[in-house]
């Protein structure tokens, strides 16, 4: 088998490899994207900001017929409205605080620590999501990013606790709890570095890395063929000298 044959047989094998291997780190991504998260257009310390939380429904079967979501107790909010959603009632929970706490000018011996979304009509069907959002302040000065702790309720009763804390240098918990990066969201660079990647720019970067995966695919599977086409006409043996 001619050289040249070989080379091109084992390029495309490499194009095929990579292009697996592309498909399954998107594949990683798209899982790991979804849960409850938080995102906020505006959010920035000492200010007020729209918080909104995604819902899937992780369900082929059963709806998401509730959702608990849970503010910061050390970082109270003097504010707190809740959005009010057609098929949904919402109810805000006040509670005292452990200790007082200073937001801005005023001293808080209490807080909303709690909203809830119930739902009234057929909640978020399976496999589909819905978007929740709190408009909150002040946000605290001097805090890098505000944890939610959150519970999703099925129409079949079963109840998925987001509440597990990231740790630095281990994997993603099964269940994270919705996490709002408040330097991500007053430093535009931040958006460019890992610290400040968006589900956006994660979904950006998912579809492009999608793009090449399958080009290099394309490119190995032409190679392929034309390595096929050529090869009768290298491999066919040579005309004697002479006409003999």
């Amino acid at each position: 088998m001619p050289k040249r044959y070989v080379q091109k047989r084992y390029a495309l094998r490499a194009a095929a490899i990579a292009a697996a291997s592309v498909l399954v780190v998107i594949g990683a991504a798209s899982s790991a994207s979804a849960h409850v998260t938080v995102s906020s257009p505006d959010a920035k310390p000492g200010g007020y900001g729209k918080l909104v939380f995604r819902v899937p429904t992780e369900s082929d079967n059963t709806s998401t017929s509730k959702l608990v979501v849970s503010l910061p107790k050390d970082h109270p909010f003097a504010h707190v409205g809740a959005q009010v959603k057609d098929g949904w009632k919402v109810e805000k929970k006040e509670e005292k605080l452990p200790a007082p706490v200073k937001v801005g000018d005023v001293t808080l011996t209490k807080a909303i620590l709690t909203v809830t979304w119930t739902a009234t009509a057929g909640g978020i069907p399976p496999n589909d999501f819905d978007e929740f959002a709190l408009s909150v302040g002040k946000l605290p000065d001097g805090v890098d990013s505000l944890s939610f702790p959150t519970e999703q309720t099925y129409s079949d009763g079963e109840v998925v606790k987001w509440a597990d804390s990231a740790k630095d240098g281990a994997a993603e918990p099964e269940h994270p709890a919705p996490t709002l990066k408040l330097t991500a969201a007053v430093t535009p660079v931040a958006a460019t570095t890992p610290e400040g990647t968006s589900e956006g720019t994660s979904d950006t970067l998912a579809r492009w890395l999608g793009g090449g995966g399958l080009l290099v695919g394309l490119l190995g599977l032409a190679f392929g063929l034309r390595s096929r086409q050529a090869a009768p006409a290298s491999e066919a043996p040579a005309a004697p000298a002479g006409g003999k």
